[in-house]
């Protein structure tokens, strides 16, 4: 999962704020620049929620990893992708 997101980087769009640096893997991981409503509070919660798994990707990078944070490292990056897109739903309901 961890990879495909990494690999992905190409078809993320750029907005203009992202146009002279590269997407960090947390801002390709919530698509930091999809926002069609342009919602501040929707731009809020992706940048948390990527401030986050940028947190626990760079602490992976740093060290050696062990099995058991080898096997948690993705499914802990999966609910932060959860509660990210569940996050945006609440702010953005109509109905």
């Amino acid at each position: 999962m961890v990879e495909e997101i990494q690999d992905q980087a190409a078809d993320v769009p750029q907005s203009e704020n992202a146009q002279t640096r590269q997407l960090t893997f947390g801002e390709k991981l919530v698509g930091l620049n999809f926002n069609p409503s342009n919602d501040d509070k929707v731009s809020k919660a992706k940048r948390l929620c990527a401030e986050l798994a940028d947190l626990l990707n760079d602490d992976r990078q740093e060290r050696e990893t062990t099995q058991i944070e080898s096997l948690l490292f993705p499914q802990t990056v999966g609910k932060i992708l959860d509660a990210q897109m569940n996050v945006v739903k609440l702010l953005t309901l109509k109905y």
